[in-house]
């Protein structure tokens, strides 16, 4: 869980920028709006490069029609412009090729994030039981080794007390 605390704070200043960027953009899009008095539907008859000079409007290849984007149904109905054939932002660019394109890109990062988060939450888990474990095999281990010392030091100490005679009480004890 502390990663992921970790991982949402580094990532803050990406997500800033990310968001100041498409507030830029969305900016810069709704700033081109027509000029007072001038349609889409005036520019019929023109080129796509003339039509789409305003980003509010759509160009369809087989009428060569310039229309007002129709913002309401977010796609433009098949009556007013089959999609494989409307252009809307660059006159290269197929709209029906940029929906795929871009569900299709939406799609890989949806999974990918989902992919990420699973393989994140499950390798936490799993490496920090593995890690405790591990952990307190290490300090049973530590806590045996010293047990054994301690009582070998015991030991060596009685044998050297019974070499010197020093088996009796201990004179220090008064100050333990």
């Amino acid at each position: 869980m502390d990663n992921l605390r970790l991982l949402g704070r580094a990532m803050n200043p990406r997500i800033s920028v990310a968001a100041l960027l498409l507030g830029f953009g969305l900016a810069t899009v709704l700033a081109q709006t027509p000029a007072p008095g001038v349609a889409c539907e005036a520019k019929n008859g023109t080129s796509c490069e003339e039509c789409l000079g305003n980003v509010s409007c759509l160009w369809c290849i087989p009428t060569k029609s310039c229309v007002t984007y129709p913002v309401k149904t977010i796609l433009p109905p098949h009556s007013l412009c089959p999609l494989n054939d409307a252009r809307w932002g660059k006159c290269w660019i197929n709209f029906q090729i940029l929906i795929i394109t871009f569900a299709v890109i939406g799609g890989i990062l949806i999974i990918a994030f989902l992919i990420c988060l699973f393989c994140c939450c499950k390798c936490e888990n799993f490496g920090g039981q593995r890690f405790e474990a591990k952990m307190q095999k290490q300090a049973d281990k530590t806590r045996t080794r010293q047990q054994d010392r301690k009582a070998a030091m015991k030991v060596k100490h009685e044998e050297i007390r019974k070499k010197f005679g020093l088996t009796g009480p201990n004179p220090y004890s008064k100050f333990s």
